[in-house]
């Protein structure tokens, strides 16, 4: 039997295992979703992707595989966000996640609701600011996760948020196997977020191929790119990277407004609500009008690599992790491992304070 650990989170949201896999988009679908629940952890679905039919059949089909709890992502900023979260709580899903703040009305909604308000932050001060809205948790990314991130690593950028907050705090960014969860937790962390690793599991529908090109790379081979959508994005560094990072600025803003005018295309989004989500992003981000136009970029290059399997004409977003991975579990095995690994860690430590003879703990 897998051995548990219970902690803020665990207690918060009603899972087993203080392990929560992120809402990466184009990747945390139902299958994954489902499946890191299933293991005891906390899938969350990434709705930034889908249109709101699509995220309705999500949520749906996730129900019909699993039965705990589980979470979805959505855009604070997105125009119908606010009917998003109405379809969370018609279908009781159990926690709300935001990789924006959402406004305070917003929380107050779903809090009513009996759904748990999660929002992922990169600073103290956005910690301090959620948490006075009345957000459950939050989750906090140092600057060695994937996708967009911040110059500040984990192990600085965590202790600034437990200083400044009284709420659980999960922390996401680095962090692969029970090692790391012993070491969260050591900080005083409720748990971990992984994407990168849930990622490079049998249950995430990211094409082989694709996870293979995550497998042989190394430690140096990602690299925080502004040439994606005008925003710090960690990546792996693929001949594609290189010729975005070499480009002009001209060449950069023609292929996002291609981009956007694809992604219009593929979602049936109108180009009012393209406009109206760009206002918002401008305004919550603090963005200059190129940064949002290049912005558009994002969703078409992650769905050229990560589900059209085009490496060649995708972006694949990475954490560092990427380079220390080397295998691909199901997702309870994965947990099963984390979870044995980690409380074995945490007993050796304990046994240091007791002045016990300890040997080094099993490698993972």
């Amino acid at each position: 039997m897998t051995p548990r650990l219970r902690t803020p989170l665990t207690e918060l949201v009603g899972i087993e295992h203080p392990i929560v896999q992120t809402g990466m988009g184009w990747v945390a679908g139902p299958s994954l979703v489902s499946a890191t629940s299933n293991a005891g952890g906390l899938g969350i679905l990434a709705s930034a992707t889908m249109t709101y039919e699509e995220l309705e059949a999500a949520v749906a089909k996730t129900k019909a595989q699993t039965g705990k709890p589980f979470g979805v992502n959505i855009r604070a900023d997105a125009a119908d966000a606010p009917d998003r979260i109405d379809l969370l709580i018609r279908e009781r899903v159990a926690v709300a996640s935001f990789a924006l703040a959402p406004k305070k009305e917003l929380i107050a909604k779903l809090k009513d609701a009996g759904v748990v308000v999660i929002p992922s932050i990169g600073a103290a001060k956005h910690a301090v600011k959620v948490a006075s809205w009345g957000a459950d948790a939050v989750i906090v990314q140092g600057g060695e996760g994937g996708g967009h991130t911040g110059p500040v690593a984990t192990t600085l950028l965590l202790p600034s948020v437990l200083d400044a907050v009284d709420i659980p705090v999960v922390a996401a960014g680095g962090f692969f196997d029970g090692r790391g969860l012993a070491a969260a937790l050591s900080y005083g962390a409720a748990g971990i977020a992984m994407g990168t690793r849930f990622l490079l599991t049998q249950e995430s529908t990211v094409p082989d191929a694709v996870k293979q090109e995550y497998l042989d790379r190394h430690l140096q081979d990602t690299v925080v790119s502004l040439k994606v959508d005008g925003m710090p994005h960690r990546v792996l560094n693929t001949e594609l990277v290189q010729r975005l990072e070499h480009s002009g600025r001209w060449r950069g803003l023609a292929a996002a407004v291609s981009n956007a005018a694809r992604f219009k295309s593929m979602t049936g989004m109108k180009w009012s609500t393209m406009v109206r989500d760009g206002l918002a992003m401008r305004k919550t981000k603090d963005l200059t009008w190129s940064q949002v136009v290049m912005a558009a970029n994002t969703p078409m290059l992650l769905r050229a690599g990560l589900v059209e399997g085009n490496t060649h004409a995708g972006v694949l977003a990475a954490g560092q992790v990427t380079g220390i991975i080397d295998d691909l579990p199901t997702c309870a095995d994965l947990i099963d491992r984390i979870m044995t690994d980690a409380v074995a860690r945490i007993d050796a430590l304990a046994a240091l304070r007791d002045g016990a003879t300890v040997t080094q703990a099993p490698p993972v």
